[in-house]
């Protein structure tokens, strides 16, 4: 009995700091707050941080129902821009199209920390979107005006070394999502002369990166992921520089999930290292393959691959008929780093040939590799599949060890593009005879 009164205190506390959440919501839309928002906003961030599950799940139904636009006067609007297409009609119809959720939170964005709330409540959003469509719209609100606040015009482009504050290079420990950094002496190995690290930050967001790239400067391009995160190596001497491989891009903010920031870094780091280094030529990726050990082991269909060759089918259908043969019928195998020892030279040959053929003929549609599609449709060329990249446990379960070489040429980036765009990967002659 007495837990199920306490249970209700804190159900009657949890709604009535709700009802003055909303109540503040409601009064920076007014009139009054348009005069008084600094401090209502203030107000209202403070409130933000302390919302319990069911007070958040309360705003974001306020946010998605109570503060949409209204269907009627949208419809009333948009007839009357049909009718006469004046700049008045149109601005009528764009006021009324717009949410009145965009204006509170544009209003939130302009107070100190208010940015910062509004990538929480957004990561708040993102948890809740599965079981949630109905929230849709709003999140689409979100991606929307985050896209435009985090606009690369008002980034800023920072080199991380090991005299950054020891918080920002906690942080990138924490953040880092492709190879793991072991530990302090394994950071100082990343940031010895022949490696650099960027990163991009917000002006309202000082300290925290909110996207950083790992590069290390080579004498050729790199063919496999373990000599280049070796704590032990020695550095290599600034005049045989000739590579930089981008060889890890980590997001450290959730709530921008969607904003697309990793291209503009890519080639801001490449054109500041061209800058610094002018006896770098090449500019190249060392990159995961996460996609290609799912998709090959659910049996795709060659036959229906997009604008897939009869001698090419061919081709691939022999080198599946050989992977499977060398794997005793089971391509899961190939996620053992035991059997890679003994693989044959034509089961070789046959996993490139497929791996080569995933990312010409599939990464041009939405089912393409996430990390495959990011670099193409950057600009940069598909150079080299390299056996073996990666034998951790997690290179062998998610692309068989494969890693990948993408090109990023700088005179050809805008063209590379556009190719991708238009269904076409641009690749090297190295990877068409894979196939």
């Amino acid at each position: 009995m007495l837990d199920e009164l306490l249970q209700a205190a804190t159900r009657q506390r949890s709604q009535r700091g709700l009802r003055r959440l909303l109540a503040d919501c409601k009064r920076l839309l007014s009139e009054q707050g348009d005069l008084n928002g600094l401090p209502l906003a203030r107000a209202l961030i403070g409130q933000l941080d302390t919302l319990d599950e069911s007070q958040l799940d309360g705003l974001l139904d306020y946010l998605a129902s109570e503060l949409a636009p209204d269907p009627a006067q949208v419809l009333i609007c948009a007839q009357a821009y049909a009718d006469q297409p004046t700049p008045e009609s149109l601005n009528a119809l764009t006021s009324a199209a717009e949410p009145p959720r965009q204006e509170l939170l544009r209003r939130l964005n302009r107070t100190p920390g208010g940015t910062a709330a509004i990538l929480r409540l957004r990561r708040a959003l993102l948890r809740r979107l599965p079981r949630h469509p109905e929230l849709r719209a709003l999140e689409s609100d979100l991606l929307h005006l985050l896209t435009s606040w985090f606009n690369p015009g008002f980034l800023r482009l920072e080199r991380v070394d090991w005299d950054s504050p020891a918080r920002l290079l906690e942080k990138v420990i924490q953040h880092e999502a492709v190879h793991e950094i072991d530990g302090w002496d394994d950071l100082r190995r990343r940031l010895r002369p022949d490696r650099r690290m960027f990163a991009f930050f917000h002006p309202q967001l000082p300290g925290e990166p909110l996207i950083f790239v790992e590069v290390a400067l080579l004498r050729e391009m790199p063919a496999a992921i373990a000599p280049l995160i070796d704590k032990a190596s020695e550095p290599l001497a600034a005049e045989r520089f000739r590579v930089a491989a981008f060889y890890s891009i980590s997001n450290c903010e959730p709530g921008l999930r969607g904003v697309s920031l990793g291209n503009f870094l890519i080639k801001s780091v490449a054109e500041h290292l061209h800058s610094e280094l002018p006896q770098l030529k090449t500019f190249c990726t060392l990159s995961p393959l996460p996609g290609f050990a799912s998709w090959l082991l659910a049996d795709p269909d060659l036959a229906s691959l997009p604008a897939i060759e009869p001698r090419r089918l061919k081709r691939l259908l022999a080198a599946r008929a050989t992977l499977l043969g060398a794997c005793g019928g089971d391509l899961s195998a190939l996620q053992h780093s035991a059997c890679h020892d003994s693989l044959p030279t034509n089961a070789q040959a046959a996993l490139l040939a497929l791996g080569s053929a995933y990312l010409l003929q599939v990464s041009t549609t939405p089912q393409g590799d996430p990390v495959a599609r990011f670099h193409l449709d950057n600009g940069a060329g598909l150079e080299r599949l390299n056996l073996c990249g990666n034998m951790a446990t997690k290179g062998l379960r998610q692309s068989f060890g494969l890693m990948v070489n993408y090109l990023y040429d700088l005179d050809e980036i805008e063209a590379s593009h556009a190719r991708f765009r238009a269904g076409e990967v641009t690749h090297s002659r190295a990877v068409a005879k894979l196939i």
